[in-house]
């Protein structure tokens, strides 16, 4: 079932919308817990875009992936803190509650490059007529460009750079647990938009099919927007990967 957010205009729909093709957009506030022998994974989705986040209780401490609108509130109405941010791309949608989740529990953030307005989008959203997209700035504490590999909160992720819907796009891989949190990169049944600045739909399509396939297929993606799928499902069905 495809799912629409109401009272979202053409133009603001056009903007925001994150894919080639369509995605299920999940309900916002909504949770779902991933057993996959590995720490559960909670799921938050909010904002505009239908954002996800992800939540769970590592070794040594707790780990977000990426801040859409109201997972603050959503973390805070739970009892749930955060030990480290870890954000896959720094599109507004994923950053917006970044500076919050900083000064509430005051964790550091983790990306591939470091804060710009070019890379939330506000430049680009300034020159549209009728939009007000303002992040509240925020400071990447580790810059993670040129890493291939990230030690944290008893974690071990395999990093890869995969440009192509942002230059700033980072796919973090949980081996031991099965996960890859991919951002914007590759979604159930379709991939990330191309046409922002900086866009390249032959460079995000090789970079998931040299980076991201050689996972496994029984890994578990968890993307930006839309639903949880299996990485050799896309492998298999993924229109854009064929």
């Amino acid at each position: 079932m495809r799912r629409l957010l109401s009272g979202v205009g053409f133009t603001v729909s056009y903007v925001f919308s994150t894919v080639h093709g369509y995605f299920t957009f999940g309900q916002a506030g909504v949770e779902w817990g991933v057993n996959t022998g590995a720490p559960p994974i909670e799921i938050y989705t909010g904002g505009v875009a239908a954002t996800n986040a992800f939540w769970w209780e590592a070794p040594e401490g707790t780990v977000l992936v990426d801040a859409p609108e109201g997972v603050v509130d959503w973390l805070v109405a739970a009892g749930r803190g955060v030990s480290v941010l870890l954000l896959t791309h720094q599109h507004f949608d994923h950053v917006w509650d970044a500076r919050k989740v900083a000064d509430q529990w005051d964790c550091p953030i983790l990306a591939h490059s470091a804060y710009g307005k070019h890379l939330t989008l506000e430049t680009l959203l300034a020159s549209i007529p009728g939009l007000d997209v303002s992040v509240s700035p925020y400071e990447v504490s580790t810059v993670l460009a040129g890493e291939e590999q990230l030690e944290m909160a008893g974690c071990s992720f395999g990093l890869a750079h995969i440009p192509g819907h942002s230059p700033d796009s980072l796919v973090y891989h949980d081996a031991s647990a099965g996960h890859i949190f991919g951002g914007d990169t590759l979604f159930a049944g379709g991939i990330g938009r191309t046409d922002f600045p900086g866009g390249s739909l032959p460079l995000l399509q090789h970079g998931i099919r040299e980076k991201m396939l050689p996972m496994g297929d029984e890994a578990t993606l968890f993307p930006g927007h839309g639903e949880t799928t299996l990485l050799g499902e896309e492998r298999r069905t993924n229109p854009f990967l064929r």
